[in-house]
């Protein structure tokens, strides 16, 4: 138990103590213990001015009221009474504490040289201090006996209750399994206001609110519910984006973001035309400017780090933060930070984590694997493995396996911890060749490994094992493989899977039921993908995988800034009817057309009256011209200078 706590249990308050030399170290010494016993944050933001301390962090800003100068000592008429202590060690006042260390020690140079008023004054406390001392001689050493039989059934209690000294807690009790880290730096005075999700540029056209906010429904069972929503302002804005959509005119859009520049669908997107036409800058800058209006919309109490908020996907206004995020997911992965990337993408997961509208739970076992991440994979299968059959996900069922057995390659392991990590990956590997015989071949061939005879030649690895599998898991493999197929191609990797391959071979030949029973889940579990795993490969855009979609999801006309919405929808305001001029041809196509709405595939007649239907490359380059003039029109001047209250900041993303 830490001092601060005996003094409490004493009835003592800081700043009674003598404010002799004795007392000025002890207290000294009782902040620095109390600073070490204080548990370490991960997240957080710097105390603001003069009470920052060096390497302390707070997590909210209404933290600060409970600081130990303001807890320790009480408020009196306006100070605090411990304020002694810290001005006599302060450099100003060092004069006046060395003259109060002489007085105690030479009274009488003191007495000659001091006026008569100063000397009956200091007399005085001479005598008080005298007389404090004599009791403290007499009573002494019956107190000190008395703190260690206090300190002594203070610390047997704690034994037999089996309480531990406070310190930090675990990492597996402190944080979800769906916890977003970051890393918060100090903020840039120059932007009036700090986001962790991206940061404000000088080419971004001033900040003003454009409508969209953000309402807390409910709190219950420790989660909280919130949805977007968007006022008349927006709302108009809202539905002259759609009728942009549907002219088939792309400048329209640019023309709606002169006067609404941070209006969310049409920032996504042009985006997407920008991404199309390789400008993936321009892109990059739209999204990031997508997020940062979102989040200067977001609830006091919205957390993008709890694991605890919850966004419905069925409300049409929640949608496009999902899909924000997703894009700027995947351009983080493209430029080589998997680490960030897979923040996000625990971030989109934990938005809904039971539904999970945008089946993240099919990506993020890559990401973590490219992060080098393997214990977060493993805590996270074993985790949700009852509820969720994560093994019954091809990529999870051959990505947990491979995290152990790269866990098993770490020469900083022990050796036990090696060989048990070793044990496991080729337990799950054969129950994943097992469950999913078709995957092999085709992983083989990605990887430009060619099997030996025995392999390719038997009955349960052969070519019937891709063909014979249900359309739905053809669709998850390919998914897969498309996306993951490169970690496999390490030498050490090959080796050890194919020592597994023969080993599942062996089961097979002689007999294993679990074979049969494998084969029968298969035929059950698969029929038909759920329709968040089909929104998924349209925003994937793994061509392998596209091209396994059913034909009821290529036919119907696919939105870029909202694929797939759920049949449930929940509109809280009446929106004017979206008419496709196009109803047919494939989702490529479709995916295009509703983002390049000039766009045609080849040997398609282009359609009467549609704007730039003689040449198809034409509205989408005039598209583009008017993006970067639009772009290079805008600067960020005159910003307000930031507040005092928003001096801490919440600190920014990497």
């Amino acid at each position: 138990m830490s001092r601060r706590a005996l003094r409490r249990l004493r009835g003592e308050q800081r700043g009674q103590e003598p404010l002799g030399p004795g007392a000025l170290q002890f207290d000294l010494r009782d902040d620095d213990d109390a600073e070490e016993e204080e548990p370490k944050r991960e997240l957080g933001v710097w105390r603001p001015g003069g009470a920052r301390k060096e390497g302390v962090r707070v997590n909210n800003r209404f933290e600060l009221i409970n600081i130990d100068d303001l807890e320790d000592d009480p408020v009196v008429n306006g100070e605090r009474s411990g304020c002694a202590l810290t001005d006599a060690a302060a450099p100003g006042n060092k004069g006046r504490a060395q003259r109060g260390n002489t007085e105690s020690k030479t009274d009488g140079d003191v007495a000659e040289t001091a006026p008569p008023e100063q000397s009956n004054a200091s007399g005085k406390l001479r005598k008080k201090k005298k007389k404090q001392k004599n009791k403290k001689s007499s009573t002494g050493e019956a107190s000190e006996n008395g703190l260690e039989d206090i300190d002594r059934i203070l610390e047997r209690i704690e034994d037999s209750t089996g309480l531990n000294r406070p310190g930090p807690a675990p990492l597996s009790s402190r944080k979800h399994v769906l916890y977003v880290e970051h890393r918060p730096r100090q903020r840039q005075r120059v932007y009036p206001k700090c986001t962790w999700l991206t940061t404000p540029k000088s080419t971004w056209p001033r900040y003003s609110k454009p409508g969209l906010s953000m309402r807390l429904l409910e709190s219950k069972k420790g989660l909280s519910f919130f949805a977007f929503e968007h006022s008349e302002e927006y709302q108009q804005a809202q539905h002259k984006f759609l009728v942009a959509v549907e002219s088939m005119e792309p400048n329209n859009i640019v023309v709606l973001l002169q006067t609404s520049p941070y209006h969310v669908d049409s920032l996504l997107q042009l985006s997407d035309a920008c991404r199309f036409q390789e400008d993936q800058e321009m892109a990059r800058d739209l999204v990031e400017r997508a997020l940062y209006s979102m989040e200067c919309a977001f609830h006091p109490l919205f957390s993008l780090t709890s694991g605890a908020c919850r966004l419905d996907y069925r409300r049409p206004e929640n949608r496009s933060f999902y899909l924000a995020l997703y894009k700027q997911m995947s351009f983080l992965e493209k430029r080589g930070c998997p680490r960030t990337a897979l923040e996000y993408c625990k971030l989109i997961l934990s938005l809904e984590p039971d539904e999970d509208p945008l089946c993240m739970l099919l990506l993020i076992d890559h990401l973590t694997l490219r992060a080098r991440n393997y214990e977060y994979l493993i805590r996270l299968f074993q985790e949700w493995e009852a509820h969720r059959n994560l093994s019954q996900l091809p990529n999870f069922a051959f990505s947990v396996p491979l995290a152990y057995f790269l866990l098993s390659q770490q020469t900083d392991l022990p050796e036990h911890e090696r060989s048990s990590a070793r044990e496991k990956a080729s337990l799950l590997i054969q129950q994943a060749l097992t469950m999913f015989p078709g995957v092999l071949l085709p992983l083989l061939e990605s990887c430009s490994v060619r099997p030996d005879a025995t392999v390719s030649s038997h009955r349960f690895f052969g070519p019937n094992a891709e063909i014979s599998q249900p359309p739905a898991l053809s669709q998850l493999v390919n998914l897969y493989l498309g996306r993951s197929h490169f970690l496999w191609k390490e030498p050490a990797t090959m080796s050890w899977l194919e020592e597994n391959v023969h080993e599942v071979l062996q089961a097979v030949d002689a007999g294993d039921p679990a074979v049969e029973a494998c084969e029968n889940r298969r035929k059950v579990l698969y029929q038909r993908a759920p329709r968040n795993i089909h929104r998924h490969v349209i925003l994937s855009e793994i061509k392998e995988a596209v091209a396994a979609l059913p034909p009821d999801v290529t036919t119907q006309s696919v939105m870029g800034f909202d694929p797939l919405p759920p049949s449930d929808t929940i509109y809280s305001y009446v929106r004017p009817e979206r008419l496709s001029p196009i109803s047919h041809g494939n989702t490529i196509a479709l995916f295009f057309r509703s983002l390049l709405p000039n766009y045609t595939m080849e040997g398609e007649r282009p359609e009467e009256g549609v704007a730039g239907g003689l040449n198809r490359n034409q509205g989408l380059n005039r598209l583009m011209l008017a993006v970067r003039d639009m772009m290079a029109n805008f600067h960020l001047n005159d910003l307000e200078a930031p507040h005092e209250d928003d001096a801490e900041g919440e600190g920014e993303w990497d």
